[in-house]
Formats: structure tokens, sequence, C-alpha cells
């Protein structure tokens, strides 16, 4: 396990393998055996509690609790179900922060979106989440919790996984690359069906491919990079950060991680309706992102209340996407969800901030 915490992991069981458990209840005194149990009751038998796990001695589990062992899980703070059944999760940590999850499902997927950080530091003009500022980059197990906590609350296994919640990614690499290794090998999720979303942040993506190789083994998630804007001018007016990551480095950096991990690259447009929707940014997106493998996601705006964009009409989208198709450019649309019960990220945690 790669140990790059922000807070003291080395008491939480959550997160660690088979083999780390065994190892672990060996140190504590006990049979290998009792790790393999423990391995069992949290990520098969949804243990939250070490007194949740009855197979283990009593003794053994009061001495650990006066140790300040624990299971590592967190706690529901609040849930919310679309008309769409779209369910937003709100959950608690033990510094008594929140954190937000999304679950989405379909007939054949279920799609958890999870957060890498409480708040956000890159301050995108259309993301709530970005308006309260960087709380802290969340631990391994934290981000694990929010796909069983997403399962449990939803009673489905999940399919898919995007770290595309809370947070930037990239500013959290070890322990997202740690989850990912758990979410892979302990729940049984491929990591073809995990994508790591990124706005972008300086010399951070060959890292992440660098790192992803030697801790994973191998690179077959998918790293989706939000551009948002077909030109620098505009991209800075949306996203501060980009004032220090000109966009033709961004697909320098691209490249280059195309180069190391051989996976291509998707890119998300967020559509603002007559600002970054026309024909002629559709034409200039082309232009910019076509010649290597890539794919263009297109998302419509989801709206919040501190910003006054507006969602593009289904003609201008259709119209968008169907310019990149004529360019030969791969590219889908993804449609919105959970509109009812505000599920742009970061919005009910505001929303329960503001009344506690």
């Amino acid at each position: 396990m790669i140990n790059s915490s922000p807070i003291d992991e080395t008491q939480v069981l959550l997160g660690l393998s088979m083999g780390e458990l065994e190892e672990w209840a060996q140190l504590e005194g006990e049979k290998s055996f009792r790790g393999r149990q423990i391995y069992d009751w949290v990520y098969n038998k949804g243990a939250k509690h070490l007194n949740d796990i009855t197979v283990l001695p009593l003794l053994w589990r009061n001495a650990l609790e006066g140790k300040g062992v624990s299971v590592g899980r967190l706690r529901e703070v609040n849930k919310l179900i679309s008309s769409d059944s779209t369910m937003k999760l709100l959950l608690g940590t033990h510094d008594g922060e929140v954190i937000e999850t999304v679950a989405i499902p379909t007939s054949k997927r279920l799609t958890i979106c999870v957060s890498s950080q409480i708040g956000c530091p890159m301050g995108c003009r259309f993301c709530a989440t970005g308006k309260a500022g960087l709380e802290r980059s969340l631990a391994m197990h934290e981000i694990v919790d929010q796909v069983l906590s997403a399962q449990e609350a939803i009673g489905r296994r999940p399919t898919n996984i995007v770290f595309m919640g809370m947070g930037e990614p990239l500013l959290n690499i070890k322990a997202v690359l740690n989850a990912i290794r758990c979410l892979n090998l302990d729940l049984g999720i491929s990591q073809r069906r995990i994508t790591i979303s990124t706005v972008g942040v300086v010399n951070t993506m060959p890292t992440l491919a660098e790192l992803a190789l030697e801790y994973l083994g191998r690179v077959q998630f998918t790293l989706a990079v939000s551009l948002h804007a077909p030109n620098q001018r505009l991209r800075e007016t949306l996203i501060p950060s980009a004032k220090s990551y000109p966009i033709e480095k961004i697909l320098d950096d691209c490249k280059h991680y195309f180069s190391l991990t051989g996976r291509r690259v998707s890119f998300e447009y967020i559509l603002l309706g007559n600002l970054n929707d026309q024909i002629e940014h559709a034409a200039e997106l082309a232009k910019l992102v076509g010649g290597f493998q890539s794919h263009v996601n297109l998302i419509p705006y989801n709206p919040i209340d501190e910003e006054d964009f507006q969602r593009p009409t289904m003609k201008s989208i259709e119209t968008f996407k169907a310019y990149l198709q004529r360019s030969g450019i791969a590219v889908s649309c993804r449609s919105s969800r959970g509109l009812d019960q505000n599920a742009a990220c970061g919005q009910l945690r505001r929303q329960y901030e503001a009344v506690n």
C-alpha cells in the first residue's frame, strides 16, 4: 500500500488487502485466519464496527477498540433520491466533515461518482464544490467507503466508478491510486470501469502515469481531462487555474500520458448555453483535439444557485455533437441526472452546512 493519507490510517482496517490483514492479525498475536475473517466481514458482509464482526473473540475486539483500531467506515448523514432514481449520499467523517457521493443507476449499470477531497481548491465557476474552498484531501479508506456506502444504500453492486465528485483527484494521487487498487482487487471492480477526472494540474499527468505503473502494475483506468473550452482565453474565464496551465501544455501532457500508458485520453466539455456551445466553438474543439487518440464527452450544464450560466438547448447540443462527429472525433453526450435533487457536485454539502 502507498502510505499517503492526510490523516492517521494506521488503525483503520478498511483498505487493507487480505494478505495485509493476515499479517496484521499475526502481529496482534492472533492466527492469520482472523485476518481472513475480518476481510470477509469488511468487504462482503458490511461490517461498520469491530463489534459487528462477531466471529472475533470479544476480548480481542475490546482490546482493539481500546487501542483505537476501527473498521474506518463513514456515517450516513443524509440521503436524497431523485425522480430518475439517482441517489446522493452525504457522509460524515471522523473529524466532523461531510462529503458527497452520487449513485447513478440504469437497467444495466450502477455508476458511483466519488469524491477525492473535502471541498476543492480549483474554483471552477460552474461547480458548487469550489465555492467553499478546500478543507483537506480524503484518506484512501474514505474514498473506498463511498463505494461501499452507495452499494449498501442502493442494494446493487457498482459496475463503474468515476472520480468526478468533490475535489481534484490529481492533488491526491497516491490516495486515489490506493483506492483504485482496493476497488479492483478487493471489491472486484475492473480498472477499465474506473475513470479519473481532472481539470488539470501542472506536471501531474505524467506523474500519475508513472505512479500508476509502479503501484498498480498496469494502467487500465480512463483519464478524463476537463477542457470545458476550446481556447485558452475562454478557459481562463471558467477555470482560474487555467492561467498557469495553458491549454497547449495540457494537450502535450495528454500525449505524453498516452505514450506512457497506451490509454487514450477522454476530454470532458461542459456545454454552457450561448457561451461555449456554438458551432465556432465546436470547430475550434475539433481542431484542438483531432490528430491523436481521444474521446470527447459533452456534459450539459447542471445549474447552481451562485452562477447565472444557462443550460444549452437540445438543438445546440445536437448541432455541437454532429459537428464533432463529422470532423472524425469520437464523441458522446452525458444525459443529465438528478436535477430535481441538486445533483451538481457540492450542492447538498453546502445546503447541509448552511443549516448546521
